[in-house]
């Protein structure tokens, strides 16, 4: 549903998956500005909202997701990530997750409520649970602030880009907004959010990616949690290290003004080694984006994009495993 924070002055539909919610406001660069001064707010509503709730419902997820969730502090503090995992260890949904004490709320990408809330529902067996898709009423907000929000259920981000995630009613969308401060769109919150090193699930990753590969081990997978759906593959991975591809992150060549469409051949020495998946401009970097190569690409390689020069640095390692880590931002 078209998000109504659209109809603000200046507001530029985003392109798919984000079509439902604002590119921009007139001003992506003094939008990222005061992001990064901690003002203002991203409207994220095009995101899908599940709830679960009952007296099982820690345990039953702490379960099911390659989280440690059986005694998730309730509260901000407590928001963390988590995957949905395939039974060969493939992404298949990830998620932003928070407890009230009484429900445990989870967040995902444009499109994936429905089909996470039917497999979650499909799971409950005799387990006292009940799931809800709530995407109709309830929208996500992102600030660029590290404390519980005065008014609304908040999560205070576990990942690299940090803030706090707000889950609004969405008849009080236009209220929040109002109050929140100058609005920000996807164009500049992409922008920091690929400067963070932070991938996205659908954008950033494909239907073979694991999650060693983007460097979700050790934070949206938990280091000491076994007995989740596709864990063989993961412990296996990180055991013996060296995952078949890393995520990269690019510099690319300022002079040229398009940039790379997400799935852009990545190339070196003449050959294809990766494609694309995020790019934005960033205020002070210029053009930038996130790129899964191949492990056995040298990591000071300069490498190709679509015929424009881009210089990486390494988000995960290539020899990531049990005795290496991926690198933070």
């Amino acid at each position: 549903m078209a998000s109504p924070l659209l109809e603000l002055p200046g507001a530029v539909p985003g392109d798919p998956p984000d079509a439902d919610i604002a590119a921009h406001y007139g001003d992506p660069l003094r939008e990222q500005r005061n992001l990064v001064a901690g003002t203002g707010f991203v409207d994220l509503s095009n995101r899908d909202v599940v709830t679960v709730t009952g007296p099982d419902r820690l345990r039953w997820l702490h379960s099911l997701l390659t989280q440690h969730l059986d005694a998730l502090p309730a509260g901000p503090a407590g928001g963390t990530e988590a995957l949905l995992l395939s039974p060969n260890g493939h992404v298949e949904y990830a998620m932003a997750v928070v407890d009230d004490g009484e429900r445990t709320w989870l967040h995902t990408e444009p499109d994936c409520g429905p089909p996470l809330a039917a497999f979650l529902d499909s799971m409950r067996f005799l387990l006292r649970v009940e799931v809800a898709d709530v995407s109709d009423g309830y929208a996500i907000g992102w600030e660029p602030v590290a404390e519980p929000h005065p008014r609304y259920l908040s999560r205070l981000r576990s990942d690299r880009l940090g803030g706090r995630d707000v889950f609004v009613p969405r008849a009080e969308l236009a209220g929040y907004a109002a109050q929140a401060g100058p609005p920000a769109g996807m164009w500049p919150y992409e922008a920091l959010r690929i400067a963070a090193h932070q991938p996205r699930a659908g954008l950033d990753t494909d239907q073979r990616t694991i999650p060693n590969e983007v460097g979700w081990f050790g934070t949206a997978v938990h280091p000491d949690k076994g007995c989740y759906r596709g864990q063989e593959t993961i412990a296996r991975v990180h055991n013996l290290g060296r995952p078949p591809r890393r995520l990269v992150f690019l510099h690319l060549d300022g002079s040229v003004e398009t940039l790379p469409g997400h799935g852009a051949v990545v190339e070196y020495e003449g050959r294809q080694v990766g494609t694309v998946g995020s790019a934005s401009r960033h205020y002070e970097l210029g053009p930038i984006a996130l790129a899964l190569v191949k492990r056995t690409v040298p990591v000071d390689a300069p490498l190709l994009v679509g015929g424009v020069a881009a210089a990486q640095e390494t988000v995960v390692d290539p020899e990531a495993g049990l005795h290496f880590r991926a690198t933070r931002a």
